[in-house]
């Protein structure tokens, strides 16, 4: 088979809120051949970012259902699409696209790749341009470790991530994407693997599906906590509603990597703080520049000083300044993360001028589960088809 299905495919997903970059050296294209067969690609063509049974994808692609609905499960168990669970046992469940990244991407970097495809992988990230790119979505944000979060005098309740991980009721943790096929890439690192945590809806999917295990509330705070002492920085979903969170290394971090860059790294996070340093306090023992990941500490005239253009706000440096010399102060005209995890895509899409931003008000107010429920019923109501219909006509799906 040609290479067609697969532009097509890049085609596709770069159409799709995080997008997946063209390389001119075809890079792109030798990548998603280790990630999708020809068979699987094809159907991936069908698969529309909103819950659909298995015979609506058949019509798209052109096979039967039956070959459809196998293609489609093994495409379930290497975490391409979204498989949604039907209300009731005797229904069958309905498939959903999922863009790159975050999306399939961290199934295929935890799970999918081999040494070669790793190396292909960072090569594709960086040479693509997808790595600054996708820093600049702000789909992840930076809150302070928990140290630094003690002295600060009043912080959004979005920013108190610990108090949001205690009161979850399902929590699953996974290994870390970005560390696992840096591993493999033989560009591996000393940090702790398994602890990038999801929850809700998304942590349920990669229980059931193999590629996380539930965790209690308890041993998640243990895990941010060990994250905290192996100077590894929080990232969340820029999201209110609670959906996962990584623990990030600028050493193999591809979104870390991707901020690092940019000139001004500051200028292209979702942060509400910045680190300032009492030069009368700080004896230059330089235990700070060991914990910033953005090389944002600098010595100056015998005491430490913070560039704000590349400062993300991580708290790190607080945490590890044995003199109390450095503290958090706060950013201004700081916007809030999105309402809801599509909220936040659909803000992703308008910025890079795709017809889904356009629906951004509407997403603000959906929260996944309503989203999925939602679409559950309409499919019930046979009024889905009309909706998929309006929304390509409009160029949003």
């Amino acid at each position: 088979m040609s290479d067609d299905v697969y532009v097509r495919l890049r085609e596709y997903l770069d159409r799709l809120p995080g997008g997946f970059p063209p390389e001119s050296g075809g890079l792109d294209i030798e990548y998603l051949k280790r990630i999708f067969t020809p068979e699987e690609a094809e159907v991936e063509l069908a698969v529309k970012p909103v819950p659909e049974p298995a015979s609506a994808i058949a019509r798209r692609c052109g096979k039967s259902v039956e070959e459809t609905e196998r293609i489609l499960e093994g495409m379930v168990r290497k975490g391409l699409v979204l498989p949604v669970p039907p209300d009731k046992p005797a229904r069958k469940r309905l498939y959903m696209a999922l863009q790159y990244m975050t999306g399939f991407g961290e199934q295929v970097l935890a799970f999918g790749l081999d040494e070669e495809a790793a190396k292909l992988c960072l090569d594709y990230h960086l040479k693509s341009g997808f790595k600054a790119g996708f820093a600049s979505q702000k789909q992840m944000r930076v809150v302070p470790v928990g140290e630094a979060i003690e002295s600060l005098p009043a912080v959004a309740p979005y920013d108190r991530v610990r108090d949001m991980v205690a009161a979850q009721e399902v929590v699953a943790v996974t290994p870390c994407p970005c560390r696992v096929s840096n591993r493999k890439a033989g560009k591996g690192c000393g940090h702790p693997v398994e602890n990038e945590l999801s929850f809700g809806f998304v942590a349920e999917w990669r229980i059931a599906n193999g590629f996380g295990r539930r965790i209690s509330t308890e041993e998640a705070l243990r895990i941010m906590d060990e994250a905290e002492r192996a100077g590894l920085l929080l990232a969340p979903t820029n999201t209110k509603e609670p959906i996962g969170m990584c623990m990030c290394a600028a050493c193999c971090c591809h979104w870390l990597q991707g901020l690092r860059l940019h000139e001004r790294p500051a200028d292209h996070v979702q942060s509400s703080y910045r680190a300032r340093i009492d030069p009368g306090s700080c004896t230059a023992c330089e235990s700070c520049i060991e914990r910033c990941h953005m090389e944002a500490i600098l010595e100056s005239g015998g005491a430490m000083t913070v560039d704000e253009g590349r400062c993300i706000g991580c708290g790190l440096c607080v945490s590890a300044c044995p003199e109390g010399a450095i503290a958090l102060a706060e950013r201004e005209e700081v916007r809030e993360p999105s309402a809801t995890y599509l909220g936040m895509f659909a803000r992703v899409a308008g910025e890079r001028g795709l017809p889904l931003g356009k629906m951004e008000k509407i997403m603000e107010r959906t929260p996944l589960p309503l989203f999925m429920g939602t679409w559950k019923i309409l499919q019930r109501l046979h009024l889905a088809g009309p909706v998929i219909n309006l929304m390509e006509k409009r160029g949003m799906i």
